[in-house]
């Protein structure tokens, strides 16, 4: 473990206990909880500026942090190895580093921590009940890509199972997020969305990503998220792009965090994302339609599945508008926008946020694992639901959509 060059000269941080103190070094202290999703929290960062802290305070982030208390006081060596494993662990689902697609947000491993981990627990516990889950047929599919943009889109859209009649079929986005999402769950991946009042830890403050990619040889998992700038424009549409996007990484076998910004009027020059572009947006359909209006652009959105912005990005890449008249769709869109104000969210029934959270495909086959009785209720209640449901509850969620 790393020692910094101050750490000696500041001296311990000392722990108040019932009127005494007691001393922990401050290395050691620093390294295990700049590595958790505490790093950010007032108390911690407290305690580096005044070298002290109450024992409450202490057990509170340690809690939250899922530190055991003794492993602030065993020797350096031991607690470099525990925090060596615990980035092992979590490579093993997620890449250290992340994609950001004309964004400024990064995200590390500490800032998403608990869900990386409750969600490979997850993956875990399925495997080990679940006979009936096969090699996953997605994953890699795209790794060794033609470069074909149209031809590689076509190909995940027939590996997931659908095609853009059926997708288009949907009355609305809302309806057409649902749909994709049971395609990726008919495919053994799982889709978990955020929920700040269910997820085992909140997003950080300033925290803001699209969503990530969890790796698994049978049950990769995919986490949406609602933080990124430009998300509240149209959630179900920005939604559907960005799922699209993340099954584009999945099929491609690669597993991190990813942002994007497509409010900036630039390009976003990557391939996966030009690949979901062509999923959702084929050229030969852009090319097709008249949209030499605003409310034309939002009514080929709308046919799309697709945001207005992500229909005039894709158009602006295909030639069909000037970088100066998809500046101006866009700019009148952000008007619009910031004229309507923040729309009113609803917090949701807890059944109905654990089954978005815990992905339906994963609680559907977690109750035939509580049906046919290899995991009791409590056991489900821990692992589905992390406790926010008690068993008599059980009957609600199971009626959740």
């Amino acid at each position: 473990m790393r020692r910094g060059a101050n750490d000696d000269d500041l001296g311990p941080i000392m722990l108040r206990v019932e009127g005494d103190v007691v001393a922990l070094d401050r290395a050691i202290f620093t390294a295990l909880f700049d590595s958790s999703v505490a790093y950010w929290r007032a108390p911690y960062r407290h305690a580096l500026e005044r070298s002290t802290l109450a024992f409450s305070e202490f057990t509170d982030l340690a809690r939250e942090a899922q530190i055991p208390y003794p492993l602030f006081f065993a020797p350096p060596d031991v607690v470099q190895a525990q925090l060596d494993d615990k980035t092992r662990k979590l490579l093993a689902g997620v890449s250290k580093d992340s994609f950001s697609l004309n964004s400024r947000n990064k995200v590390q491993l500490r800032d998403i921590e608990l869900i990386v981990k409750d969600l490979i627990r997850k993956q875990g516990v399925i495997k080990d009940l679940d006979d009936s889950l096969l090699p996953n047929r997605v994953i890699g599919r795209l790794r060794r890509s033609t470069r074909n943009v149209a031809a590689d889109a076509d190909k995940l859209r027939s590996l997931l199972g659908f095609t853009l009649t059926d997708l288009r079929a949907c009355k609305t986005k809302e309806k057409a997020l649902e749909f994709l999402i049971a395609r990726l769950d008919a495919n053994q991946v799982f889709v978990s969305r955020s929920q700040q009042n269910v997820m085992p830890q909140p997003l950080p403050p300033g925290i803001a990503f699209s969503g990530l990619c969890v790796r698994d040889k049978k049950v990769p998992f995919i986490f949406l998220t609602s933080g990124e700038p430009g998300s509240t424009f149209e959630p179900a549409g920005r939604k559907i792009f960005t799922l699209v996007l993340l099954a584009v990484f999945v099929a491609r076998g690669r597993f991190a965090p990813v942002s994007y910004d497509d409010h900036t009027g630039d390009l976003i020059d990557d391939h996966e994302y030009e690949l979901a572009e062509e999923v959702l947006m084929p050229a030969a359909d852009v090319h097709a339609v008249q949209a030499d209006s605003l409310d034309a652009v939002k009514e080929v959105a709308a046919q799309l599945c697709v945001t207005p912005s992500a229909f005039v990005m894709r158009a602006r890449r295909l030639g069909v508008f000037a970088a100066d008249e998809s500046r101006d769709y866009l700019d009148q869109l952000s008007a619009e926008f910031a004229a309507r104000g923040k729309p009113f969210a609803r917090t949701p029934l807890p059944h109905n946020a654990v089954r978005k959270y815990a992905g339906a495909e994963f609680t559907r086959r977690m109750f035939h694992q509580l049906d046919r009785g290899a995991i009791t209720p409590g056991e489900f209640c821990r692992v589905v639901c992390l406790n926010r449901l008690r068993p008599g509850d059980l009957h609600l969620l199971r009626a959740a959509r």
